[in-house]
């Protein structure tokens, strides 16, 4: 009985060593894949009819960066499993013990390292949105709710204005809609940065907030809501547009900012004739400047038509599809009277609402990172 238990031990073992064993040659396998688009992508860098080609330059370089993070895990693990089969053959030949110990020592603690290496290899051999590293617009509106929800906005733009400070990143507001009681009906933001579309895309959707009204008098809780879109900011060689499918407005501006409000016509529309999408933009003083504004945000609307159908396929694959599927969507709530936060798509909940909303929503992002992250990872076969 002792002989079987310790076969049928020893079968499990072997068993786990072989399925081990595959798992690291299909890894191997697949960063030896990536190693080679690297190297080639770095040969493409140098040639001259690719640095006088920018748009494919431009892919490329794109390209080399993102496989960068990928090429230098995969060296440390090739080297770390490298230095196990070493240190077992030091092993299988050394006689002397106090050599032997330091030898398990040695290989016990690389041994610790690989695991984790290869979740972190795993995740980074995910395929990623290319759009991820691309700045973005955000756009605020007001949803239910009258007044408060014009507020609410206005709580919102507020927060992410922090949190865009805390990355270090360059935000311009392009157009807005004030409230009748404070706040914004609408607000338009491009937001230039490292990876801003990567994080802020999580950010898309419908807000609720919880609260009692400033102008309620009998102290009852209202819920208001706003809707957040994030769109990636397309490169000029992402769109082509022609000039005479545009058709360019000039007019004055309206509401605060100076003496050229309503006296110059400084503010600028454009209209997409063959979409029928309609851009403004009168925050800078210059025509010219509006006008560049304005140019960058049709090229990412035209964009964003074809990126639509990209999220709504993945959309159809992923059950919870936490970044930026469906923009209707209910996404979070903000409770006042709870001082609590609850993100519904993950089924987070926080009790400090008051930091959240000055601008501390790293840890709720990260949260779903991680969520999207799992799941893409049983969409991959490693």
């Amino acid at each position: 009985m002792l002989y079987l238990r310790c076969s049928v031990s020893l079968f499990y073992y072997l068993w786990g060593q072989f399925f081990k064993t595959m798992a690291n040659n299909l890894i191997l396998e697949k960063l030896e894949g990536v190693k080679k688009r690297f190297v080639e992508v770095g040969e493409l860098l140098t040639k001259q009819e690719i640095l006088s080609d920018m748009e494919r330059y431009v892919n490329l370089n794109r390209e080399y960066k993102s496989l960068e993070p990928i090429i230098k895990v995969y060296e440390k693990y090739k080297l770390t499993l490298s230095n196990i089969a070493s240190t077992k053959d030091l092993l299988s030949r050394e006689k002397d013990e106090e050599m032997r110990d330091m030898a398990k020592e040695e290989l016990e603690s690389l041994n610790s390292l690989v695991p984790e290496m290869e979740e972190e290899i795993k995740f980074l051999l995910i395929p990623v949105d290319p759009e991820d590293e691309k700045n973005a617009i955000v756009e605020i509106r007001a949803g239910t709710g009258g007044d408060e929800a014009s507020i609410f906005a206005g709580d919102l733009l507020r927060m992410y204005m922090k949190f865009f400070e805390q990355k270090g990143w360059h935000a311009e507001i392009s157009r807005f809609t004030e409230g009748t009681a404070g706040g914004y009906k609408e607000i338009v933001i491009r937001v230039r940065g490292e990876g801003v579309y990567g994080i802020m895309k999580y950010e898309s959707g419908v807000h609720r907030v919880q609260r009692v009204p400033q102008t309620e008098t009998q102290g009852r809780i209202h819920t208001s809501a706003a809707s957040v879109v994030v769109l990636p900011e397309a490169d000029e060689f992402d769109v082509d547009i022609r000039p005479e499918d545009v058709r360019k407005d000039t007019y004055c501006s309206s509401g605060p900012g100076g003496q050229s409000v309503n006296t110059t016509y400084s503010a600028i529309r454009l209209t997409h004739i063959p979409t029928g999408i309609v851009v403004t933009c009168q925050d800078e003083k210059s025509q010219l400047k509006n006008y560049d504004k304005a140019l960058v945000e049709l090229r990412t609307r035209l964009y964003n038509l074809e990126y639509q159908k990209y999220l709504d396929e993945i959309s159809r694959k992923r059950k919870t599809m936490v970044s930026t599927g469906d923009r209707s969507a209910k996404i979070r709530t903000y409770n006042y009277p709870q001082g609590r936060m609850t993100d519904h798509r993950i089924n987070l909940t926080l009790y400090n609402l008051t930091s959240v909303l000055d601008g501390n929503i790293q840890e709720v992002i990260d949260k779903l990172q991680m969520a999207e992250n799992a799941e893409r990872l049983k969409e991959s076969d490693l």
